[in-house]
């Protein structure tokens, strides 16, 4: 689970480990809580074979799946990072060796085939509204498990459309 809050919010604790992270100023902190006998327990259940289990299974290229690990890195990287910390489409798309139009076109790509599964924020147009799509992409990417910290490695191997 992920929540944000507003300044002056309050969200109970009440499973048995959090991640607490907060911006003062310019220093992001990270706080580790643990809560003995917590409502709620943590069941981990092992990943489903082949997504029979989901419905609305979306492939991606490699070069796709590139974007989404791109824009995630620094969350991805490190447990509790805020979403402030996603980079620009300009460094995600250095980060990967692209030009920005090509990198723009994936992007644009995986936004249009994720809204086409119902999930709102990364188009724009008519009373509706995309100006955090990276922001959005990614926030939905790492909760939904389609990139975790095992697909750090496609950063630096190179996108097979391209020859690389």
């Amino acid at each position: 689970m992920q929540s944000w809050l507003a300044p002056g919010t309050r969200l109970p604790v009440v499973f048995p480990s959090t991640t607490v992270v907060f911006t003062a100023g310019p220093t992001t902190y990270e706080l580790g809580l643990r809560l003995v006998g917590s409502p709620y327990q943590e069941f981990r259940r092992e990943e489903p074979d082949g997504g029979e289990t989901t419905i609305g299974v979306v492939g991606f290229s490699p070069g796709q799946k590139r974007v989404m690990v791109a824009l995630a890195e620094p969350v991805l990287r490190r447990d509790g990072t805020g979403l402030s910390e996603i980079p620009s489409s300009a460094a995600a798309a250095e980060r990967l060796g692209e030009k920005l139009t090509a990198f723009n076109r994936k992007l644009d790509t995986v936004c249009d085939k994720l809204d086409r599964m119902g999930v709102k924020g990364l188009r724009g147009g008519p009373g509706a509204h995309a100006t955090n799509r990276r922001a959005r992409l990614v926030e939905y990417a790492v909760t939904s498990r389609l990139v975790t910290a095992d697909d750090l490695p496609l950063l630096d191997a190179g996108d097979p459309a391209d020859g690389r």
